[in-house]
């Protein structure tokens, strides 16, 4: 690990937050993490937020591909035993999108540690992930297992990316189709053909309307990451187009004009949103020469989080990024604040941003 005099103002305040994740989040009697802190009344964890412990893992790799410290690898292996103890015994579930992003998490766990447990979950879940694929509505992949008629971007937008990842650490030519065939059907039915922004879904209450009204920062990124995955194997200009013209969207409909912050999504899962739409806009910079736009909206809303966003007496981040949080932090607010100071680390790294 490099010592701290030589970090980077961003890799410096990466490693804080992630600091304050492990001191402040880590529960050593169930080898997860709570899901908010303070823990009030000791009840921090009677509920299992799957997914939240997914991007959890993804933040864990994020630190160790910075940092190089085997106490991420460590933690990894932790977590993974115990996700799968609090999932009882195994890692499938009843919904499709949280599955993906387990899978996800673990695809890259396994690409940084070689750890072949997580290649197996990985496997796993994607054989379980590809029976939510139906006729109805055209094809997609279901929502969950009791709804099979519900499809919506964030359980094809997940699933996108994850099969060409798939495709490109095990080169199996299915999973590449499977990519295909998921980020078009995605394109086709639930991305505004004219502006490029993602509606959330289809058919939610059996009666065929798409939930435009639905505007989140989620689907954006997900339907980005996948068009920039695609891209990186096909070398289609297209994908990279579909790309640059849903981040202008998503900035145009869902950030300040003035200041680019994104907007806060409410507690609970929309903790998460705007980490995942920051994420994969971050792969887009590192592939678009024309995305220099993105870059300083990532810029823009780390500084704002970092100087605006932050509690006063900790490193803990809520649902608004230009509003200190003083009270209860949710883990999936956390892990979004953290996810923004890594990919500003990461791209300040690679000289994209300052």
């Amino acid at each position: 690990m490099m010592k701290q005099a030589e970090l980077s103002l961003w890799e410096k305040r990466a490693d804080e937050a992630q600091e304050a994740l492990d001191r402040l989040f880590w529960n050593d009697s169930i080898r997860m993490y709570n899901i908010e802190t303070p823990c009030q009344n000791g009840e921090c964890n009677t509920i299992f937020h799957y997914w939240w412990m997914a991007h959890a893992v993804d933040v864990l790799v994020d630190g160790y591909i910075r940092t190089q410290d085997v106490r991420y690898i460590k933690r990894l292996e932790t977590f993974h035993e115990g996700i799968i103890a609090r999932n009882g015994g195994a890692l499938p579930n009843e919904l499709y999108d949280d599955m993906e992003w387990m899978a996800l998490a673990f695809l890259r766990a396994y690409q940084v540690t070689g750890n072949e447990s997580y290649k197996r979950s990985v496997l796993i879940l994607w054989e379980d992930i590809k029976t939510g694929w139906n006729d109805h509505m055209g094809g997609g992949i279901a929502w969950q297992k009791p709804q099979l008629d519900y499809k919506n971007t964030p359980a094809n937008g997940p699933a996108a990316i994850l099969a060409v990842r798939l495709y490109q650490v095990f080169g199996n030519e299915t999973d590449l189709k499977w990519a295909l065939k998921i980020y078009h059907w995605l394109k086709e039915y639930l991305v505004d053909p004219e502006t490029g922004f993602v509606w959330d879904g289809m058919n939610r209450n059996g009666d065929g309307r798409i939930d435009k009204e639905w505007k989140f920062t989620y689907c954006q990124g997900v339907y980005i990451g996948a068009a920039v995955e695609l891209y990186r194997i096909i070398k289609d200009q297209a994908y990279l187009d579909d790309a640059v013209k849903t981040y202008t969207a998503a900035k145009a409909e869902l950030a300040d004009p003035a200041s680019s912050v994104l907007p806060d999504e409410g507690n609970g899962d929309g903790g998460l949103f705007k980490g995942i739409l920051i994420r994969y806009t971050a792969e887009l910079v590192k592939e678009a020469s024309t995305a220099a736009d993105a870059a300083a909206f990532i810029a823009a809303n780390a500084t704002l989080l970092w100087e605006q966003g932050k509690s006063a007496n900790e490193t803990l981040f809520g649902t608004d990024w230009s509003e200190a949080s003083e009270g209860v932090v949710s883990l999936s607010a956390q892990l979004s604040g953290i996810k923004l100071l890594e990919q500003a680390a990461e791209l300040s790294r690679l000289g994209l941003v300052k």
